[in-house]
């Protein structure tokens, strides 16, 4: 099952993000407030 996750805003100049690392495999579940990947934007990576 595909589900949409948003990556929030992280200052007003972020245009976009690229994931670098996957911390969940496929079908492994998921709740909220799970870490589920690294983030690697301009400016950091979290």
């Amino acid at each position: 099952m595909i589900t949409k996750v948003l990556m929030p805003k992280l200052s007003e100049a972020m245009e976009s993000g690229k994931v670098i690392k996957w911390l969940k495999r496929e079908g492994e579940p998921v709740k909220g407030g799970d870490v589920i990947a690294e983030i690697e934007t301009d400016k950091a990576t979290m």
